[in-house]
């Protein structure tokens, strides 16, 4: 929002399209059986490839893939490679990702640790915060004269 979506990625399903999976079924098996390189990629973690010696190690990862996903992982695999693919070739591309790093920092301010804390007293918290300067911690506050 703040950098315009011409200077970032964003892949997946909208809410609107959640709303469509989920309201016809998701089944994890119909992107996984639909999909030779994303099968490839599941079964190849299954059968440990990535983990030799403990073939075991993401079991869980894939049960959970492919049996109880209520993030619906496997519907945005084709877009999230069509964005890595985005990605490259606009790295590839020096002066085009050099001026999306730009527009990214110089409009990054909004993410600022003060304004967010000031964001949370006023919705959550219904206060409204004070930017009086606090004294330094190894000072007291008070001015002290010394004797003549």
């Amino acid at each position: 929002e703040e950098m315009g979506n011409e200077n970032i990625f964003i892949f997946g399903m909208t809410v609107d399209d959640v709303e469509v999976v989920q309201a016809k079924g998701y089944n994890a098996y119909d992107y996984y059986n639909n999909c030779p390189e994303l099968k490839q990629v599941i079964d190849m973690i299954k059968d440990g490839f990535f983990t030799p010696g403990n073939e075991n190690e993401f079991k869980d990862v894939v049960d959970l893939l492919l049996g109880n996903d209520r993030f619906l992982t496997l519907a945005d695999y084709k877009s999230y490679i069509a964005a890595q693919d985005d990605v490259s070739a606009t790295y590839n591309n020096t002066s085009k990702w050099a001026e999306m790093a730009i527009h990214n920092i110089a409009s990054s301010g909004k993410f600022s640790s003060d304004r967010t804390i000031a964001e949370y007293a006023r919705e959550i918290w219904g206060i409204e915060p004070d930017y009086k300067k606090l004294p330094h911690p190894h000072e007291d506050g008070s001015k002290e004269t010394s004797p003549e």
